[in-house]
């Protein structure tokens, strides 16, 4: 048994030590921003696709949302509170958007749910950022 545990604890040690030297050291090629993005479009996928994806669509269209002012999509019958905000959708507006958006913007139409982790917020905005604005209207 002594030399059992003696021999977990030595690997243990190994990959921490491992694991610590490489973190010094990124892999060729990684992209700490890509790696947000591809979480970002995950979590897109899990909890806002079902409304703000094609084929059907019940919220609007988030393609070029980053700088975007706030209900301004033609033919989308935003709520009033959101057409009236006078919001642009700039990371910090989003984040706080995507936390609590009834808090943000009252009397809003949009029912979801609130993304209260901070490092999703990250990753969510990420992956918006990426979804350029339609050549058409």
């Amino acid at each position: 048994m002594r030399y059992l545990l003696a021999g977990t604890l030595s690997a243990i040690g190994f990959v921490a030590a491992a694991t610590t030297g490489l973190a010094q050291y990124p892999t060729p090629g990684f992209s700490v921003l890509r790696a947000e993005q591809v979480a970002g479009r995950q979590l897109f996928k899990d909890r806002c696709a079902s409304c703000h994806a094609a084929p059907i669509s019940y919220g609007p269209s988030l393609n070029g949302i980053v700088g975007r002012q706030a209900g301004s999509l033609p033919r989308f019958p935003y709520s009033d509170a959101l057409k009236k905000s006078g919001l642009v959708w700039t990371e910090d507006n989003l984040r706080k958007w995507i936390a609590d958006s009834a808090k943000t913007i009252p009397n809003t139409l949009m029912p979801h749910v609130s993304v209260s982790d901070p490092a999703e917020q990250i990753y969510l905005i990420a992956y918006l950022k990426t979804l350029k604005a339609s050549a058409s209207p």
